[in-house]
């Protein structure tokens, strides 16, 4: 499988992707430990890649989404975008909106 099927296949099976420097628990940078906040303050389950352990999928996942920088967030396969992006989401209540939504077409 190459780099490109491996990430459609991990945006086609999890609806909230969240492909981040390090862990939900350890994050490795600050964008990543603020962004991975933001979206475990909405209370559902999501997937997450620690990009550090895959250089190939790290530099594959910045030509896939032509987006140059981590944390990427992504919701029913669909970037969302970055740190700067999701806080203001959170701040709006949009982005809860958006991962429950997702869950919830997941679970149906």
């Amino acid at each position: 499988m190459d780099i490109n099927e491996q990430i459609k296949s991990q945006l086609e099976e999890n609806p909230v992707i969240l492909y981040m420097k390090g862990t939900p628990q350890a994050p490795q940078c600050g964008f990543s430990a603020r962004t991975v906040q933001a979206v475990m303050a909405c209370g559902e389950r999501f997937a997450f890649v620690n990009i550090l352990d895959n250089q190939e999928l790290r530099e594959g996942l910045k030509a896939y989404s032509s987006w140059p920088t981590y944390p990427q967030l992504y919701i029913n396969g669909e970037l969302v975008g970055g740190c700067d992006i999701v806080l203001e989401l959170s701040e709006s209540g949009e982005l809860a909106d958006m991962i429950k939504s997702a869950s919830q077409q997941q679970e149906a």
